[in-house]
């Protein structure tokens, strides 16, 4: 219990860790108490830049399973996950990815046009078959 000698700890853990922090309370009656303090709680943070996501409440992990939905996420896709400009950043590159592709396709049949028209205009006329020299 930190510098002060008149309390002991009232659980079993007899270590001064991050998790078995006390704060030293005078009761009415006058007797000195320990009160153990709960974790300072960093807040969900976005999964790809790992910036603090807002709108959501910073809580203990447990504490999150008392809130009703509504209050976990961020109406929007990937909500609660992602902030908004990594969402921005997402649907703007699988735009410009399928542009991309679609472009591709595009370039890709004009050249195959090109070619079968190249293929028909280059194309060597042959003789007329017939039953050959002749007949003996």
């Amino acid at each position: 219990a930190g510098s002060d000698k008149r309390v002991t700890y009232r659980r079993r853990c007899s270590y001064n860790t991050k998790s078995n922090k006390t704060k030293v309370v005078k009761t009415p009656g006058g007797k000195l108490t320990v009160h153990y303090r709960t974790k300072n709680a960093s807040g969900p943070k976005c999964g790809d830049c790992g910036t603090v996501l807002p709108g959501i409440p910073h809580l203990r992990p447990k504490e999150y399973s008392r809130l009703s939905k509504n209050q976990k996420t961020v109406s929007r896709a990937y909500g609660g996950s992602r902030c908004g400009g990594c969402v921005r950043e997402r649907i703007l590159r699988a735009f410009l990815v399928e542009e991309q592709r679609e472009a591709k396709n595009s370039a890709l049949a004009a050249a195959r046009e090109e070619a079968k028209q190249q293929a028909k205009a280059t194309k060597p006329t042959a003789a007329p078959k017939g039953k050959g020299k002749g007949r003996k």
